[in-house]
């Protein structure tokens, strides 16, 4: 028996785009589908890689921004403060402020590096709420512990009958808890990368602190004590704006009540190493302003202080202006840390940011050998250039001590934070001793070089970590 769907269909040539098809005893020419446009088509390569250029441009930029604004408001707050008040009592504001990084270093330092490095996998997982709510109660945990810290401290101070040292002290302790949650902030916002909110308030901190600071000492007198609390105005002043801009980031989130997420564990986990080498690399970075003040006096601490921020400062702002862009950067490419393709191009821009972070350090150390005097007697007053020729070696501590960061950043994006327990405590307590030792044989030209011989230590001690955590530096 015949059937019409037996027939042969007739071609139509000139009908481009259709094809024909039989519905019941109907031929219907149906229109070819669309071809399937996949992203990863190589026309669409340039305009993906035009995207990301564009946007890390913007980002890079205010990271930029940021930096340079934040260092120049450093130089210019040396050259203040340092014509404001002599050798001895900047010598007392730089020990004040070891009491601010132990804060740092131990609690804010660590509790800041977990909340930016599990925003990404919040953000992933889509429970930013959770997540917000999380780091706010650790922050709030984390207050009181430094508060009761804060009391005791002053006990100590009375009973040991160093009263002197109470109002530095505790106008110290308070910088330290407004400028702990002020970097917590800004590191969230940076993992967000909010980049111009942060370069704005990098910008704002650094020129308020010392602007203020030196307001208040022409109203009040030039101790240390009043620059302390100048640095706490303007710190509230920054957090405030800084605040503010968040509530607005994250209308929804930024009082948030959670959704059940453990955020608080994960964050726990990946933090406690930091505070468990935070006593000890605060011990190597304060000792050596504590060693010149113990075995010489409180003036050579002035002139050392001066001779870090004119060297170390700089250089460590230029490597975290690097770091602070590709942090949230290395977090994204590494997510969980699961993926091996993922680790491996962590791996591969890690090594590249060293090599970078070396051989800006290399031309720096020359500028500095050649231009040492001229660099003093433009930043800082006349009686602090007696220190001007160990500028080159402050710098080569600071680079080397940037490129074993910028590998720790690697061993970070990969959740290796616990290998790097006994590699930070060891050569912090080596660090301690170099101090130490440097300091009473040869004051502040053995401090400088005992920087540099543990910044060279530190920077091999991560390069083989690396290497044997198969982090694969050299691959």
């Amino acid at each position: 028996m015949f059937h019409p769907s037996r027939l042969p269909v007739p071609p139509v040539p000139h009908l481009r785009g259709v094809e024909p098809r039989l519905s019941g005893n109907i031929l219907i020419y149906h229109p070819f589908p669309p071809p399937r446009r996949e992203p990863s088509q190589l026309k669409d390569y340039p305009l993906i890689q035009s995207e990301r250029l564009r946007r890390l441009s913007r980002e890079g930029f205010w990271v930029i921004f940021g930096q340079v604004a934040a260092v120049t408001g450093g130089l210019v707050g040396v050259r203040l403060l340092t014509e404001l008040m002599n050798p001895a009592a900047y010598g007392e504001l730089a020990l004040g402020m070891t009491v601010a990084s132990l804060v740092n270093q131990v609690v804010m330092g660590p509790l800041g590096n977990g909340a930016t490095r599990f925003y990404a996998p919040a953000a992933e997982a889509g429970d930013l709420t959770g997540y917000l709510a999380d780091v706010r109660r650790m922050v709030i945990s984390a207050t009181g512990w430094i508060i009761p810290g804060g009391l005791l401290l002053i006990v100590v101070l009375l009973a040991t009958r160093h009263a002197e040292w109470i109002g530095l002290a505790a106008s110290a302790l308070f910088f330290a808890l407004l400028s702990g949650q002020n970097s917590i902030l800004n590191g969230i916002q940076n993992a967000a990368r909010q980049r111009s909110v942060v370069a704005l308030h990098q910008g704002m901190e650094s020129w308020a602190r010392f602007l203020t600071a030196a307001g208040l000492m022409i109203l009040l007198g030039a101790t240390s004590v009043v620059a302390m609390v100048g640095y706490s105005v303007a710190t509230i002043l920054v957090l405030v704006s800084q605040y503010a801009f968040f509530r607005k980031i994250f209308p929804g989130n930024a009082g948030g009540t959670g959704s059940g997420s453990c955020w608080s564990e994960q964050i726990w986990k990946y933090s406690w190493p930091f505070a468990s080498w935070g006593i000890f690399t605060w011990a190597q970075q304060a000792s050596d302003r504590w060693a010149l003040g113990f075995f010489v006096s409180a003036q050579e601490v002035g002139l050392y202080a001066v001779l870090f921020q004119l060297g170390y400062y700089p250089m460590s702002m230029t490597a975290a202006m690097f770091m602070q862009f590709l942090a949230p950067v290395f977090y994204q490419r590494a997510g969980d840390a699961s993926d091996s393709r993922r680790r491996d191009d962590v791996t591969n821009l890690s090594w590249r940011l060293t090599g970078l972070t070396l051989g800006v350090m290399c031309a720096t150390c020359l500028v500095a050998f050649l231009l040492h005097t001229q660099i003093f007697r433009i930043f800082v007053a006349e009686e602090y250039a007696s220190v001007s020729h160990l500028l080159p070696w402050m710098l080569l501590a600071s680079g080397f001590f940037a490129a074993g960061q910028t590998i720790s950043l690697n061993l970070m994006s990969q959740m290796k934070t616990q290998t790097m327990v006994v590699g930070k405590t060891v050569t912090a307590l080596l660090g301690v001793l170099l101090n130490f030792a440097g300091a009473y044989l040869y004051g502040t030209a053995g401090v400088v070089i005992a920087g540099v011989l543990f910044s060279v230590l530190y920077f091999f001690w991560m390069v083989l970590l690396s290497k044997y955590e198969g982090a694969g530096i050299w691959a």
